[in-house]
Parts: structure tokens; sequence; C-alpha cells
């Protein structure tokens, strides 16, 4: 009987370029890292309303300046619709007043404006100091931090800066009274605090050092836990801004 003949060698498939091409394409897809998602803006009336109120309230747009819509539109690349919805917003909170066909006055800051704020200021800020003694050692490290920034803020030349600087010390100290309805009422005081004390630096360049030092009289009245010099310190240094205002600069 013959014998079968012997059968050929199994060779193995080889697997195709296409293949090879898949799986390289797909190592690479889960090798690349995830896209960031873009940064969305605020909305373009927001926008407006940002750059209107910080440029009043650091005095690049100052008391009595006139401002167009078309203006406004240009410098913040948006629509005129955007612009009047901020504007509408601004006036309602008394940094503007709206002049149909004609614009946006800036609204100066008036000496009854001035004294009123000067008045809460003191009824709150005094309270609020005499509270914080004996002061907590988080309270101090926080108002010398303040006070160093303010002194690096005053050699920059930045007074919009130090202003911002100068109300957040007094705002620590009213925040440490512990009382948030005081706290609340001090918050809506910020926007004419920040306006006038840019204006007052500017006009009075030369108080700007004793401003300073009566920022550091009222920290040493609170790290050694005196009340009344704490009040003392609080009642001259505030006082000063209707001083001045009055023209009776000291």
């Amino acid at each position: 009987m013959a014998s079968a003949a012997p059968s050929a060698p199994t060779v193995p498939a080889r697997r195709s370029d296409s293949t090879d091409t898949s799986a390289d394409q797909s190592t690479d897809r889960i090798a690349k890292p995830p896209a960031r998602p873009a940064v969305k803006q605020p909305p373009a009336a927001e926008r407006v309303y940002t750059h209107i109120k910080d440029a009043v309230l650091e005095r690049r747009y100052e008391g009595g300046m006139l401002l167009t819509e078309g203006e406004l539109a240009e410098a913040v690349g948006v629509s005129r619709t955007p612009v009047r919805e901020a504007l509408l917003r601004l006036e309602a909170e008394g940094l503007i007043k709206l002049y149909p066909k004609k614009g946006a006055l800036v609204l100066p800051v008036s000496a009854q404006e001035i004294a009123d704020v000067v008045e809460t200021r003191l009824l709150v800020e005094k309270h609020a100091a005499a509270k914080a003694v004996p002061a907590p050692p988080a309270l101090i490290g926080e108002l010398e931090e303040l006070l160093a920034t303010m002194k690096e803020q005053v050699a920059a030349g930045d007074l919009a800066a130090v202003s911002a600087t100068d109300r957040a010390f007094h705002a620590a100290i009213v925040r440490s009274a512990g009382n948030q309805i005081l706290d609340r009422l001090y918050e809506q005081l910020r926007d004419r605090q920040l306006r006038m004390g840019v204006a007052v630096m500017h006009a009075h360049p030369d108080r700007i050092a004793k401003n300073i030092a009566e920022h550091g009289e009222i920290l040493e009245a609170l790290r050694a836990g005196d009340p009344e010099a704490a009040t003392d310190a609080v009642h001259r240094h505030v006082s000063w801004v209707r001083a001045l205002a009055q023209g009776d600069a000291r």
C-alpha cells in the first residue's frame, strides 16, 4: 500500500499592514493628552461694566468726564447693546448719570458724599476696633502683611493698589468683630472708599506717608491690647479724609 505524501508545512498568516497601521493609530490616540477646554469669557455687558467701573474707581475716567457709547464699545470690543446695559447698571450704583443721545457723565465725588461715608466709617470702624481687642494672632499677622504690601505699592507709585490694600486693612478689622450685619454694611461702602482714596492721594501726595504711619498706629494699639488707643487711632485716621475734603489739610 502506497504511503501518503507528506503534507506541506503550515505557514503562519502574516498580519496585514493595514492592521499594523490601525493598531499604531489606536496607540497614538490613547497617548495624546486631552485637549484643554477653551476659556469662556464673561458676557459682553459684564466686561463693559468691569471696564468702566475699574476706570472710574481708579480715576482713569475722572469725575465730570462724558463717556459715549461708541467710544466704550470700541474700547472693550463689543457692540453698543451691552454698553447700554452696563451703563444702566452703573447709573443705579450712583457712579454715572445718563443723558439720552449725549452719553454718560462720570459723577464727581461730592463733599456731602465724603461726609456721609466718613460718618458711617467712624461708626462701624471704631466699634470694630474696640471689639477686636484682644486681637487674635491671625488678625495681627494679616494686618502686618497688608501694611507691608501698602508700603511696597507706595514705593511703586501704584495709588489704585494702595487704596485697595488700605481698604482691605480696615475691612479685616471690621470682619474680626464678628458682626455680619455690620460687615455687609461696610462692604457697601467699598466702591466709594476706593474712589475717594485714590482721589485724595492724587490731590495730597504729601499725606500718603502719614497715612501709612497711622495704619501702623492702629496696628500697634491692637497688638498692645488697648481698645481706647485703637479707637482713638481709628478716629484720627478716618477723620482726616473729611478734613481734607473740606480744605483743612493737616
